[in-house]
């Protein structure tokens, strides 16, 4: 049976499946990059949880990290287009069908990166923050 930190990445990376890119969850980048782009959910870190006490109860702050890369011919348009897309999934369902209290996106940070004989590409790094409640921090 899965945890329920896994429960929540897992329907973190369906939801973002249902945009028209590539989508992986923790790959290494590919040598090529898709031309609609490509988005890598990475498992991040849970931090710190906040403890209450009866009920005992860890709130988490987890912070995941979707990589977006674009390599196609308008960059800029695909990459907004891109995080665009992340950010309308995201609002569409902000407790991942009531598994989170509350899913956020923070701004991404662009940077452009030569590639040696070809295109370059433009990729960021957007983190996510999932609030969630769990009674034992393993399960």
């Amino acid at each position: 049976m899965p945890t329920h930190r896994e429960t929540i990445l897992a329907a973190l990376h369906a939801r973002l499946s249902a945009l028209p890119t590539t989508v992986l969850r923790g790959d290494v980048l590919p040598e090529r990059v898709p031309s609609g782009g490509l988005l890598v959910l990475r498992d991040g870190e849970p931090g710190e949880p906040e403890v209450t006490l009866s009920p005992l109860a860890y709130h988490y702050q987890h912070r995941a990290e979707i990589e977006v890369v674009v390599q196609s011919g308008d960059r800029d348009a695909a990459f907004d287009t891109l995080c665009a897309g992340i950010g309308m999934t995201l609002a569409a369902d902000r407790t991942l069908g009531g598994l989170c209290d509350w899913v956020e996106a923070e701004a991404p940070r662009p940077v452009d990166l030569p590639v040696e004989g070809a295109a370059s590409l433009k990729a960021a790094v957007i983190p996510v923050v999932l609030h969630y409640t769990t009674a034992d921090p393993l399960v």
